[in-house]
């Protein structure tokens, strides 16, 4: 099978798509940005993923622009942080964000996380669904979000969300959550797919990538990959933001897969969604 340009896609609730492997920007300065975008989408990337809170999407943009790939082959994720849940400030939010990405819309916008005890995450739903039909936004969804909080917000307002975005990876495999999603029909999408580098020790891992002659880090993106997951590894080194793309040419088998169910700790990197207080 010939895979498009940016690898598989996955279809989302809403009869988009989305390219199942993206480029995370977390924790990557603006200039840098710049530079590892265009090696990303050099690289075959179609999917960029950034957030108001990383204070990158103006390099994004920039490389999105450098690129000279049209901008509707790209597809840009960025997301609404905590503080401006209110509708007023989520409007000035995603405007900002538009604005520093130099683009008049984004693919996916996504609540970043629910942060219950504001009181504001079902508003900032209301409103995200307004800012879709107004067409600044194409699809969208959440991140952090538990089976709580998608109840809340789907039975207010009857608009299932296309993405919930949360921290997966081999030590915490989030199978309850990621039924959840299924259920309901939202996408699950993996943030720090390769649990910030923690697995890559792995013994498990490695035997596994010794079988199929590619490194851990590739294990993992298409362990990911097979389990219908979109996936947004990040990476600086050109090398590796190559390589974790390069996943389409070895498949894991059953036993493999098995191998890696048994590493689930429920180990969280992250902060608990349910008591988060940021």
């Amino acid at each position: 099978m010939t895979l498009p340009v940016g690898g598989p896609r996955l279809e989302m609730n809403d009869g988009l798509v989305i390219p199942q492997i993206g480029y995370g920007v977390y924790k990557v300065d603006d200039e840098v940005a710049e530079e590892t975008v265009v090696t990303a989408l050099g690289s075959g990337y179609r999917h960029i993923d950034t957030a108001s809170l990383y204070e990158n999407e103006r390099g994004v943009g920039a490389a999105v622009a450098a690129s000279g790939i049209p901008r509707e082959e790209i597809f840009i994720t960025t997301k609404l942080w905590n503080t401006d849940q209110a509708p007023e400030d989520a409007w000035k939010a995603i405007h900002k964000s538009l604005d520093l990405l130099g683009m008049d819309y984004v693919d996916l916008y996504l609540i970043h996380w629910p942060s219950p005890w504001r009181g504001n995450f079902l508003s900032a739903w209301e409103t995200l669904i307004e800012m879709r039909d107004k067409g600044l936004v194409k699809s969208i969804g959440v991140s952090n979000f538990e089976e709580e909080h998608l109840t809340e917000i789907i039975s207010a307002t009857g608009v299932v969300p296309a993405v919930n975005q949360i921290e997966l990876h081999p030590y915490l495999q989030q199978d309850a959550l990621s039924q959840v999603d299924s259920q309901l029909g939202i996408l699950t999408e993996a943030w720090s797919p390769l649990g910030r580098g923690a697995a890559l020790e792995d013994a498990v891992l490695s035997s596994i990538a010794l079988k199929h002659n590619v490194s851990i880090a590739q294990v993992i993106i298409r362990w990911h990959i097979q389990s219908r997951r979109v996936v947004i590894p990040k990476s600086v080194m050109t090398s590796r933001i190559q390589s974790n793309f390069d996943v389409f040419g070895f498949e894991l088998d059953q036993d493999d897969l098995a191998a890696i169910k048994t590493l689930n700790t429920d180990s969280r990197i992250g902060p608990d969604p349910k008591t988060a207080d940021f």
